[in-house]
């Protein structure tokens, strides 16, 4: 919600207005609260207070984490891929004592389209090897090797696809566009409040963001037939643009009242 509505600006927002904007998405206050101090913990909001009142400021490292989503989100199927038949590959081993460090890692690696092969040894048909050295150098990962290489087929080798549920994906894209199809319908004809545009236009980029993590966006060979992408990030950008207005509108109200 602040990706969407709250990027780029550097005053603070009141934290009585974020607790009011969470609770369009019935979050309660307790909840809420815990949220906002758990995002500061993690120094993606900075805390300052004025009187008795507590306000929540974004830090360089929420920008910086906001801007590389949103061009990851938006441009994610705008353009079809090209493949030099190289795989990129990402060894690491990290200690079971740092399981935090592991899964961040993990987490990350998703984001840049990867996917684990075997334990240890996650691939992508895409060639993001500077973004990859960085996530790495960022969570202190010394015993790591990033590299380019192709498969030589035969006996036991297994197919690089295999680290992907195409099938399962597939499923999830088809649902997303019965969705965002049903979002632009209701929108058309007006059916659509201030609240509730806020709460569907936050759901529908949290299904979005999901995909860059869950589709390698392989090149046109490796996909299945009529692979429904494209027609998910068109209803996406639709249903995105047209509960804009009134989201935004929303937004503002509730900030401005605090």
């Amino acid at each position: 919600m602040l990706g969407d509505y709250w990027r780029g600006r550097e005053e603070p927002i009141a934290s009585g207005a974020v607790v009011a904007l969470l609770g369009e998405f019935r979050v309660s206050p307790q909840n809420s609260r815990a949220t906002l101090s758990r995002l500061t913990q993690a120094a993606l909001l900075r805390r300052e207070r004025c009187g008795r009142r507590t306000f929540y400021q974004l830090t360089e490292k929420a920008q910086r984490t906001f801007d590389d989503g949103a061009s990851r989100i938006f441009s994610f199927g705008a353009v079809e891929p090209e493949w030099d038949g190289q795989w990129s590959i990402v060894a690491f081993s990290v200690s079971e004592r740092n399981r935090s460090v592991r899964s961040t890692l993990r987490t990350q690696l998703r984001w840049l389209g990867y996917a684990p092969l075997y334990d240890g040894l996650w691939v992508s048909p895409n060639c993001r090897l500077r973004e990859t050295r960085r996530a790495l150098d960022e969570l202190g990962v010394e015993r790591a090797t990033v590299f380019r290489a192709s498969v030589v087929d035969g006996q036991g080798a297994s197919d690089p696809l295999s680290a992907w549920d195409l099938r399962g994906l597939r499923s999830k894209y088809e649902e997303f566009i019965r969705r965002a199809g049903q979002v632009l319908a209701e929108v058309s004809t007006d059916a659509v409040g201030p609240g509730e545009a806020l709460v569907l236009r936050t759901e529908l980029m949290d299904v979005w963001r999901s995909f860059p993590r869950e589709d390698p966006d392989l090149p046109a060979q490796f996909l299945p037939p009529d692979w429904p992408r494209a027609r998910a990030r068109e209803l996406f950008l639709r249903a995105y643009g047209a509960l804009g207005p009134i989201a935004e509108a929303r937004f503002r109200q509730i900030v401005e009242s605090f």
